[in-house]
């Protein structure tokens, strides 16, 4: 049987409609003001959703604090039977205690087996982001997980607390994990990628985190960790202006070389003063890179005589025996 979608942009027309019927419901409230009362009489309506399996909730750029965001969070709690579930809570004014509110909340939708979760510019911290990947870790049937969490003050120990939690979702095979423009640095990157090392049965990894000024020992430590995920197989790292240098590119791409079944590799290193012995390090560990079949390689503003290196890294990647598309960018 198909399950009828339901679609509102107006906050009165979803508080009218008849709540117990919605199975597969999208509301799209960004941009209108949404305020902590607001919040809350939307709350109060999705604890009343009582079939509700599938949820589109997006409540971005609105003034939704942290009041509103425990009030949606008592809602979405109730909310058992949900597996699918995407929220967007992005730029907000929810902080540390209610991220930790929502991420108490998740917790107890035991169903959930997809779940993105936007939560961009809201000043959660380090502690925010900490106790959110502690209490996802009891999302025990977690299998997708899109978590955006950019500009939100996050530190390393926040990061690296994130990470370790992410670790214990047992089932989870594709993760998106954005902290762009926070301050993990070189401790949290390498703690993030030790901790991501510990998921078991993750595939397909898309880690973002350009602008946190990790420096060559981070770009190195996260790949060392990441080459001790056994099964990922899809691989896409934003390493953007993040100061990692020659030194860190060699040791990132010396990294990725012994990560074992990697096919697919997205590798976008822009602004990170790489030269052109950096370049030239990681094409030639990218060519021993023996299951790769796919390439995507990033290396704008990086100092270097452009038209040479890209002949030369397309060269040494083309020594690779499997791989069948390449890209190579610097525009």
């Amino acid at each position: 049987m198909i399950q009828q979608i339901k679609y509102y942009e107006k906050l009165e027309e979803f508080l009218n409609s008849s709540l117990q019927s919605h199975q597969v419901l999208h509301i799209n409230l960004s941009y209108n003001q949404i305020d902590d009362k607001a919040a809350s009489s939307l709350g109060s309506a999705l604890v009343n959703c009582t079939n509700l399996s599938n949820l589109t909730l997006n409540l971005g750029a609105n003034k939704i604090g942290e009041m509103g965001a425990s009030s949606l969070s008592s809602a979405l709690s109730n909310c058992i039977n949900l597996s699918n579930l995407t929220l967007q809570i992005y730029c907000n004014k929810i902080g540390a205690m209610g991220a930790s509110a929502l991420g108490s909340a998740l917790a107890n939708c035991t169903n959930i087996s997809n779940l993105s979760l936007n939560l961009g510019g809201n000043k959660i911290g380090g502690k925010g982001a900490s106790d959110l990947g502690s209490a996802l870790a009891n999302c025990t049937k977690l299998q997708n997980l899109a978590l955006s969490l950019y500009i939100n003050q996050i530190d390393a120990m926040g990061a690296q607390g994130l990470g370790s939690a992410l670790a214990n979702c047992t089932n989870l095979s594709t993760l998106r994990l954005e902290l762009d423009d926070n301050q993990i640095g070189a401790v949290g990157a390498s703690g993030l990628g030790s901790a991501l090392a510990n998921c078991t049965n993750l595939s397909n990894l898309t880690l973002s985190i350009f602008g946190n000024q990790i420096g060559a020992t981070g770009a190195s430590g996260l790949g060392s960790a990441l080459a001790n995920c056994p099964k990922i197989s899809n691989l896409s790292l934003n390493l953007i202006d993040n100061q990692i240098g020659s030194m860190g590119t060699s040791g990132l791409g010396s990294a990725l070389v012994n990560c074992p079944n990697i096919s697919n590799l997205s590798l976008n290193l822009r602004n990170n003063f790489i030269g052109e012995m950096g370049a030239s390090d990681l094409g030639s560990a990218i060519a021993n890179c023996t299951h790769l079949s796919n390439l995507i390689l990033s290396l704008l503003y990086n100092g270097m005589n452009e038209s040479f290196i890209k002949l030369k890294v397309k060269r040494q990647c083309f020594k690779s025996k499997r791989l069948v598309f390449f890209e190579i960018n610097f525009q």
